[in-house]
């Protein structure tokens, strides 16, 4: 019995000592908080690897590959920039204001899995010619961006119309990503636990 309780405690500072970790990361590695780095794919010169995973910030549910990333740019932004890590690709990032104030900074996606909400809205678009509908994690149904298609589409259009799609884009708020391999990078396996 004395065993199976030092264990229990052992493991109950082992979390603790995990917490403090990753609460130390989180505030004092730029990284952590600088939303182009947590989700910009990395991969060897030059190149984006396939297998580098988009992950949903909340829940992990995996979004896209490195890949996917496709810029669109357009003339309603009020800033944009690139991101771009050792060995890496270069990450377009927009920042857009919505009507009520608020602004978010996203990167533009040829197709990701989440889920669409329709009907397409026409009015306030970032992007001139094209309708909006919010973008959601399927998993967690967190606001992950939105969904662009063609103005002159019909308002509701099924999944695989939009992913089959040329035409049709979706625009991720980067703080609401994480890069799989960042995300693997905060956590730690001791290695006790190691065999």
């Amino acid at each position: 019995m004395p065993c199976k309780r030092s264990l229990r405690l052992l493991i109950k500072q082992l979390e603790r000592l995990i917490v403090q970790y990753v609460s130390f990361v989180l505030l004092f590695y730029p990284a952590a908080y600088q939303p182009g780095e947590a989700c910009a794919a990395v991969a060897e010169e030059g190149g984006t690897s396939a297998a580098t995973l988009i992950l949903c910030r909340a829940c992990g549910h995996e979004l896209a590959h490195g890949t996917d990333i496709h810029f669109v740019p357009s003339r309603l932004a009020l800033s944009g920039r690139n991101d771009t890590l050792v060995g890496g690709r270069r990450v377009n990032i927009q920042l857009f204001e919505n009507p009520h104030g608020h602004q978010f900074e996203v990167i533009t996606f040829r197709k990701a899995d989440v889920t669409q909400h329709w009907p397409a809205d026409k009015h306030f678009s970032w992007f001139p010619g094209f309708s909006w509908t919010v973008a959601t994690c399927p998993r967690c149904k967190t606001h992950l961006g939105w969904s662009f298609q063609p103005s002159d589409w019909p308002d509701t259009i099924t999944k695989t119309n939009f992913d089959e799609s040329e035409h049709t884009f979706l625009a991720l708020i980067t703080h609401r990503l994480l890069r799989e391999d960042f995300a693997s990078s905060l956590l730690m396996t001791p290695k006790s636990f190691m065999s």
